[in-house]
This record gives structure tokens, sequence and C-alpha cells, in this order.
């Protein structure tokens, strides 16, 4: 027997935060972008930094609103009858998103790890459905490794080749070395990206550990096969290529205890869903963003009504 997910959320209760994102960051973030020439002064290397302190301050008050965005999110899923719960308060967040921004920045980076975990842990940990909490299961060790061998090593290594070639041959046109750079680049996220997810993928709840039973190999080259027609259809199939990239991975996402056994699926329409959800982004194109709380639920609303949990072994 499958149990289905349903997503509840009405559009016009994400129809207030969003047109405050719109108005607190995406304008002015867009317009500081334009003016970003004008604003950086070469004689006045202090107007770097100001511009820098503009861009984070906007950062935090983007997930400062997109806080009640991910709340809202988690408890329109339903699930045998009953909606998701989600207990994190927004002064914790805000706490625990600052510090983890602040602790990033002054260490380069290297703080990045332990700030992505946390963030992963308040969202997850503060979630229950009938009072069950979810507990997430990744570590930020893992995560720093994952981050370290497949971006920092391949990027480092891709830099010092690219160097070495340019001496070497003595050709540094600009446009080549950005064709090879943007193809290398593409082949060096893939790992990372697989990583990544299977480490976000790790969540136990009422028993269960839930994760992806994925070969790294198989899973590269469905990776790489979505990439590639999305790039040469222009981006037009990438909506599709999400979709068959999700099924793919849900289909491989399992919940184990040490009784049984329960798989997810999800039941992809092809032909429909492509052109349903290309619906949805064009009337939100043409009404310059604001259909797009709409389109948010709309689209999540059909995508978790065609995904399942199914007993596989019995109990």
């Amino acid at each position: 027997m499958k149990d289905y997910f349903k997503f509840n959320l009405e559009a016009k209760r994400l129809l207030k935060v969003w047109i405050t994102f719109l108005v607190v960051f995406m304008i002015p973030y867009v317009f500081i972008l334009v003016k970003a020439k004008d604003f950086i002064e070469p004689h006045r290397p202090s107007t770097l930094f100001e511009f820098y302190g503009i861009m984070i301050l906007l950062m935090i008050l983007a997930y400062a609103i997109l806080f009640y965005m991910f709340k809202l999110t988690i408890e329109g899923v339903e699930f045998k009858g009953s909606n998701l719960v989600f207990e994190g308060s927004f002064g914790r967040f805000m706490g625990k998103f600052i510090l983890g921004l602040f602790l990033t920045i002054i260490t380069l980076g290297i703080y990045s790890p332990w700030f992505i975990t946390k963030m992963h842990q308040f969202f997850i940990n503060n979630t229950s459905h009938d009072s069950n909490k979810l507990e997430f299961g990744g570590t930020a060790g893992k995560l720093f490794k994952i981050l370290f061998f497949t971006t920092f090593l391949p990027i480092l290594a891709m830099m010092i080749v690219m160097i070495y070639v340019g001496i070497k041959t003595g050709h540094s046109d600009p446009k080549t070395i950005s064709y090879y750079t943007n193809g290398i680049t593409v082949l060096i996220m893939i790992p990372y990206m697989y990583y990544f997810y299977k480490w976000m993928v790790n969540v136990n709840f009422k028993g269960y550990a839930i994760q992806w039973e994925t070969s790294f190999w198989k899973s590269s080259g469905k990776l790489l096969q979505e990439i590639f027609l999305s790039v040469i259809t222009l981006g037009i199939f990438y909506p599709l290529a999400l979709l068959r990239l999700y099924k793919y991975f849900i289909e491989r996402t399992f919940a184990v205890s040490e009784s049984s056994k329960k798989g997810f699926g999800y039941e992809l329409e092809t032909q429909e869903d492509f052109l349903y959800i290309w619906g949805q982004l064009l009337l939100t194109i043409i009404t310059l963003g604001i259909y797009y709380p709409w389109a948010y639920c709309n689209i999540t609303s059909r995508i978790l009504s065609k995904t399942y949990t199914e007993q596989i072994a019995a109990e």
C-alpha cells in the first residue's frame, strides 16, 4: 500500500512573505549590482568593503525573511492526515545564522561545513510529525571532507594545470581559458553534488534511518546526462531534468529500521509535468515574479501528491 504526501500551503499566506522578500532584498540587491561600478571607486579601497558590507547585510535580511518561507513550507507538508510541525523560533535561527556567517567569513570559508550542518540541524531537528521528532544525522566533519576532496583540491589542481599550460604554451586567451574552465568545473561539480546531497539525506525518524542506497558511478552518470540535456536545450529541458533526478534519487531512498524497510517513489508523468511546470514558470515571468507564490505552491503540491512511501519488507 502506498502512502502519499500532500502539500496544503495556500499561496495567499506565502504572498506576504514573498512581497517582503522582493521589496527588502531583491530590488535593493539588483539595484546595487547594476550600480556596482559606480559605487566601487578604484582610488578608494574602502568602497569595496562598504559594498561587501551592504551585500552581507542584504544576505542577513534575505534569510530573516526566508525563515518564514521555510517554516510555512515545512508546516504545509501533510502525511497520513497530519501536517508536519515546526517549532524552531525566529530568534534562535537568526542567532545561529549571524554567528555562523560571521565565523565563516573570518575563517575564509573553513567554518562553512559547521555552519551548513547547524542550519540543517535547526530546521530538521525542530520538525516533528505526530509528536515524533526528526533528527538530522549528518556531521560537519564528513561535510568538511566532502568539500575538501570534491571542491577545494580539484579546483586547486585545475588552477595549477591551467597556469602551467598557459606558461608552457604561451596561450592565455581569456575565451579559451574560460571555455575549458567551465567544462572542467561542471565535471568537478558532479561528485560534489552527489556526495553533498547524499550527506543531506540522512534523517532519523521513529527508529528509521532515512538514507540513499546509491552507486556513485551510476548516479554521477545520471547527473551528467541531465546536465548535458539541460545545456544543449539552452535550459528548456531543465525542469524535466530536475524531476527525472528527483525520481531517480527518491526511488533509491529508503527508511530502514531493525525490523522493516520502507521505500520512496515518485510517479512521473513526463509530458504533463514538463508542460505544467513551464506553464507556472511562464506565469511567474510575465507577472515579474508576483505569481511566484502560486507557482511555488502549485508545483510543490503536484510533486508531493505523486510522492509516496510503501512497505517493502515485513514489520
